[in-house]
């Protein structure tokens, strides 16, 4: 047997397709993937399965949802040209938020070649999204004054932390700070009334929130007031961040790993959203890429800090006790932590 037709274990397969074996898995389960078995029951994947894999790891590079990769995979073009616009739009974004990029480096080398003098800030800005602005604040109570800073912000940043953390309370600051923020707070279902109004008065608001949702639920998202209103939120045309307390609250399971998969595929230049959570199936640790970062508020109080989605890296165990499912989640919905006095 040749190397090239070597079977590979599920591991080997995930980490040579850059996908994880939750994806793969979840491929197996749509009928769009069948790896063989070995005696003993694991699964391999042989030559066939991989080229298939891979063709489905590239399906969904370009945004598309299960659904619309099942259909493909049967030969079906129901709704291709829908989902090639959505990403030809994303392509789009990025070309527009790149050029921008460019024609700062060139103004620089022109006030360069002027003789101005090398400005150490200016030359930072330059390898951040018009979006993607740095952050630095001084944290309130429970921390005591201590400095938070971010040099950079990406699309989706999640905020975990146990109750009593504070992380609520960085959040809130978090929308204070930033230029054009947003924060959305946990009183969803009280806006449903404002977000059908505001569908019927905007016509373009609508086909964006109606394309995401048909999206979400393709990719299997059960259709509730919150996903409403959180979807409203998401696509309102603003350009600041975006900050969401308790993303998950109120959304199933399904509907909470169809978002989170949406958010993901939405591209490196996209609205920055910031995303408070104790899901697990919210934050699945195993696909988190390259567009999101973690940051958690530690049970000791602690600063918040950034910390590596990887097994072994520090602070990695405090996110992961940090997170449960979706029925875990159910017994502590609506409780807090409260400071006696304060």
């Amino acid at each position: 047997m040749t190397a090239a037709a070597r079977v590979l274990t599920a591991s080997e397969a995930a980490l040579r397709l850059g996908v994880s074996v939750k994806a793969l898995r979840l491929y197996e389960e749509r009928g769009l993937l069948a790896p063989l078995r070995t005696a003993a029951g694991w699964r391999a994947y042989g030559p066939d399965a991989m080229a298939r894999a891979a063709d489905l790891v590239a399906l969904r590079a370009l945004g598309f949802s299960l659904a619309q990769m099942q259909r493909v995979v049967a030969g079906s073009t129901d709704g291709l040209e829908a989902a090639l616009a959505t990403h030809q739009a994303r392509l789009e974004d990025e070309a527009a938020g790149r050029a921008d990029a460019i024609r700062r480096i060139g103004a620089m080398r022109a006030r360069l070649a002027a003789g101005a003098p090398a400005n150490l800030t200016d030359l930072t800005r330059l390898a951040a999204s018009p979006t993607s602005p740095a952050l630095s604040l001084d944290l309130p109570w429970p921390w005591g004054g201590e400095r938070f800073e971010l040099r950079e912000i990406r699309p989706l940043t999640h905020i975990v932390g146990p109750l009593g953390s504070g992380k609520t309370r960085l959040a809130r600051l978090i929308s204070e700070v930033l230029p054009d923020a947003t924060f959305l707070d946990l009183e969803r279902t009280a806006r449903v009334a404002a977000v059908r109004q505001r569908l019927a008065d905007d016509a373009g608001h609508a086909a964006r929130v109606e394309a995401t949702l048909a999206w979400l639920a393709e990719e299997g998202a059960t259709a509730s007031d919150a996903l409403l209103v959180l979807v409203a939120a998401l696509v309102d045309g603003g350009t600041g961040p975006l900050v969401v307390d308790l993303i998950d609250q109120g959304l199933d399971e399904a509907a909470q790993r169809a978002l989170a998969t949406w958010l993901r595929r939405r591209g490196a230049l996209a609205r920055p959203v910031f995303a408070m959570t104790r899901s697990s199936a919210f934050l699945d640790l195993a696909a988190v890429g390259p567009c999101e970062q973690v940051i958690v508020c530690p049970a000791n109080h602690s600063p918040p800090v950034l910390v590596d989605p990887y097994p072994g890296a520090p602070g990695y165990e405090a996110v992961a006790t940090c997170l449960a499912s979706p029925a875990v989640r159910a017994r502590t919905e609506g409780v807090v932590a409260v400071r006696v006095g304060v």
